[in-house]
């Protein structure tokens, strides 16, 4: 039954807020650090190894021990130092507790939204996200590789949108990191979140220009 559960928050139509985020990627055309197809290929790499020397800690931590989800979020927050990506992650985090509260009745998911609206979490997407799998039962590496998918399907939505590459071209370089993700995850899965690191901090300060952007189409 995971599995199913799997493929209908990884579907684009989940409203889990993914899409109105670029991951910097906007900025950083604007800024002229990505330009070709090289350089955003330099971009999805970097973004994905910061997902998972940054993120999946978090993922995994919370997974393993959803009681700890208060501390985890505290934890990622002071981690997150950045201005625009600590906003963007409390926002998605709050999309996905609160889509997945009225999609799946499930009462651990109960627990966290009554959290969100209390405002005891400041729910940052990754220990949100390995909590809300976890009530799921989604096995663990499973939630670990799901949410490395969905943070790369981000910046290549946006890169598409931002007229970079076409739909194909986006798909096929997902295909192309077949190996990189599986990588990615191999290093990180067993990473605790006190372990937790900035793999490409030149990505959290592009970012970080973005509320500077005169004209944006992404909220971060």
């Amino acid at each position: 039954m995971s599995s199913w559960r799997v493929l209908q928050i990884v579907d684009s139509a989940f409203p889990s807020g993914g899409f109105a985020h670029s991951d910097g990627l906007e900025t950083a055309v604007r800024l002229g650090e990505v330009r070709s197809r090289g350089e955003l290929d330099a971009f999805v790499d970097s973004a994905t190894w910061q997902a998972g020397r940054g993120a999946l800690p978090f993922v995994g931590s919370a997974w393993d021990a959803p009681e700890r989800i208060g501390e985890l979020d505290a934890a990622f927050d002071a981690m997150s130092l950045a201005h625009v990506a600590n906003r963007a992650s409390r926002s998605q985090g709050r999309a996905l507790i609160a889509t997945s509260v009225r999609v799946f009745d499930i009462p651990a998911l109960a627990l966290l939204d009554e959290a969100c609206r209390a405002r005891t979490l400041r729910v940052h997407l990754a220990p949100a996200f390995g909590a809300a799998l976890r009530a799921l039962e989604v096995p663990r590496r499973e939630a670990l590789a799901c949410h490395l998918h969905v943070t790369a399907r981000g910046v290549l939505s946006a890169a598409v949108r931002l007229g970079l590459v076409g739909p194909n071209e986006a798909q096929r370089m997902t295909f192309e990191r077949a190996e990189l993700f599986e990588r990615v995850l191999s290093d990180c899965e067993h990473v605790p979140a006190e372990e937790a690191s900035q793999a490409a901090p030149l990505l959290d300060w592009i970012g970080a220009v973005h509320d500077r952007l005169d004209t944006k189409m992404f909220v971060s």
